[in-house]
């Protein structure tokens, strides 16, 4: 257990080592080229560094609900199993096999470091798998995702259950493997049925501009609609799962990471990824029919948390995008060369991409 770092300044320490880090890697882009030896030789030894200091700085965590909010619901759960509980409850039930599982081998702290390997591990394999010696900067663009931090240590099974998605599509040409993934997601958080079905539907309809269009008009839509659509979907279920339409309808409990209203600033987040694919698309003409899949499925998922913003949980399914944006706007940079300066580019996107996440923390929620 990590007992080096006061509680109180656990994300501080986190998010200031970070702020050194992709200033480093900025002046890195700006030095030399992606690939002179030198520059390749240092982000495969910083990308493994980043990826040990990540699993055993969140993994080795003390238990905390105050600080970690899920985690104390988690280790409760494991702590039973621990005492010989039976599986509690049917659904996720993967996730709590997996737990009891675990209890019969681990202590809780190397059960959260599992969950935060499950959670990191899936991100270097697409990576590595899409961007070979350049994974590096799709992985770093990941951990520096404003919703990283938030569900590696308290969101934990949406968390995991998003990096089982991605590892779905890192498997892209090998479907059996995929589809296993996908069940790992579904398993471990209902949720993922979301992503799963707007990907699916890339295989029929795979037209960019028409999905950006349709994110568009969810604007307007939520606006003047907003409890309409909350209504509908909290009737359909979402999946059967009470718990979801929960989210929709559930009045958010005080000090819970639920704000009520229409948030413009995540809004204003999401739309990040948009901007990235309507000027890839629009701008530079860029044709992938991955990159496009992973867009659409993006703009799908984020257009219907979109609709549902007003809700007291709605930040639940902003994950169901958020966990791919990362994906969506690097994708480009590292396959095909776009601009002059295309490293130190890569550098700046890495840049203001993290600066969001620094400035919300110290700007808005400190």
């Amino acid at each position: 257990m990590n007992s080096l770092v006061p509680l109180d300044f656990y994300f501080d320490v986190w998010i200031n080592a970070f702020l050194f880090l992709v200033l480093f890697t900025l002046l890195h882009t700006r030095i030399l080229k992606i690939d002179d030896p030198k520059n390749i030789n240092f982000i495969k030894v910083a990308g493994y560094i980043l990826l040990i200091f990540i699993i055993l700085y969140l993994g080795q965590r003390p238990v905390s609900g105050r600080y970690f909010g899920d985690m104390r619901t988690y280790a409760t759960y494991y702590s039973d199993y621990q005492l010989g509980a039976p599986i509690k409850g049917s659904k996720d039930i993967f996730f709590h096999v997996y737990m009891k599982t675990c209890s019969y081998f681990f202590s809780v702290h190397m059960f959260f470091t599992i969950c935060v390997m499950i959670y990191t591990l899936p991100l270097v394999r697409i990576s590595k798998v899409l961007f070979k010696e350049y994974w590096y900067y799709a992985f770093f663009m990941f951990v520096i995702s404003f919703s990283f931090y938030t569900y590696g240590v308290n969101g934990i099974r949406n968390g995991a259950a998003g990096s089982l998605f991605l590892l779905g599509l890192s498997f892209k040409n090998r479907k059996l493997l995929m589809g296993l993934c996908f069940l790992a997601a579904v398993s471990f958080h209902k949720t993922m049925f979301l992503p799963i079905i707007a990907y699916l539907i890339t295989y029929f309809y795979n037209n960019p501009r028409v999905f950006l269009k349709g994110w568009l008009a969810c604007i307007p839509l939520s606006l003047a609609f907003g409890s309409v659509w909350i209504s509908l979907f909290a009737n359909l279920g979402f999946g059967d799962d009470d718990r979801l339409a929960g989210y929709l309808t559930t009045q958010a409990e005080e000090g819970t990471f639920a704000y009520t209203g229409f948030r413009w600033d995540f809004l204003f987040h999401s739309s990040f990824a948009v901007f990235a694919g309507w000027y890839f698309v629009y701008k530079k003409k860029y044709q992938d029919k991955l990159y496009f899949q992973i867009l659409n499925t993006y703009l799908i998922c984020n257009g219907f948390w979109i609709l549902v913003i007003n809700a007291n949980y709605s930040n639940r399914f902003a994950y169901l995008s958020w966990f791919m944006m990362a994906l969506v706007i690097i994708y480009p940079f590292l396959k095909e060369r776009l601009f002059k300066s295309q490293h130190f580019m890569i550098g700046k996107v890495i840049f203001v991409y993290f600066m969001f996440t620094f400035c919300m923390y110290y700007l808005f929620y400190w």
